[in-house]
């Protein structure tokens, strides 16, 4: 995989919109890899493909060599037209949130994560299944912890940086101890950071889970746009 240095930019597209690729012609330029106008992430770094909203057949053709044989992975948006030779794996709805009004809060009291946690980061993530977390997620933003008696039980972070805003993520819980206020605590505190930028806080959340949309709601953020990612796995 190289660098396309002469991208065809859909850059009419909102950040939003295109948030793979518009992290990796930008802030995450560091990670990426382009195979004509699919963009993917370091995979140690996240499991994201960045695609056009359309794919045509030479996207299709970039995609496999992206994924390599029997390789998968989540397209957005609806009505793509998929290839024979390629499977649908599975589909889920998706919604994306706006965080403009989302009231931040800096808390000085969380811990500050690093490559030194990822193992019990990675625990944690087992435990609670917010989304996936690679062994370098970690470099993709600031990353803050709740530690109780010392082990870490709750945890949100950065994840894709498109142009002027920045995509809240992996916020869980551990079971024993939801219902303190946590994740909000920590929503607000990791939006506070992305405030200092200058940028604006989002996230994605799958459709059906109601009680986490509910929560973020309360906490300023509103619907900007429904979609489906639809799982698929390349000829192999």
């Amino acid at each position: 995989m190289t660098i396309d240095t002469a991208i065809d930019p859909e850059i009419a597209l909102h950040p939003l919109d295109d948030p793979v690729r518009s992290s990796l012609r930008g802030a995450h330029r560091r990670f990426a890899a382009w195979t004509g106008r699919i963009a993917r992430y370091h995979p140690e770094v996240a499991k994201f493909v960045g695609h056009p909203p359309e794919l045509d057949e030479q996207d299709w053709i970039d995609l496999a060599t992206v994924l390599g044989p029997g390789g998968s992975t989540g397209l957005r948006g609806f009505g793509h037209v998929i290839p024979a030779g390629w499977t649908v794996v599975k589909e889920f709805d998706s919604v994306q949130l706006d965080g403009s009004g989302l009231r931040t809060e800096p808390d000085p009291g969380l811990a500050v994560l690093s490559a030194a946690d990822v193992p019990e980061i990675l625990e944690l993530i087992a435990r609670t299944e917010p989304g996936p977390f690679a062994p370098r997620t970690i470099e993709m933003g600031t990353y803050l912890g709740i530690r109780v008696r010392g082990r870490l039980v709750a945890m949100a972070g950065e994840r894709m940086h498109p142009t002027g805003w920045t995509e809240i993520s992996a916020v869980c819980t551990d079971a024993e101890f939801r219902g303190r206020g946590y994740a909000s605590r920590l929503v607000r505190a990791v939006g506070a950071v992305v405030r200092e930028r200058g940028e604006v806080p989002f996230l994605h959340a799958v459709a059906h889970n109601h009680t986490a949309i509910s929560l973020y709601e309360t906490l300023g953020f509103t619907l900007r746009k429904r979609s489906k990612v639809t799982l698929v796995q390349a000829p192999g």
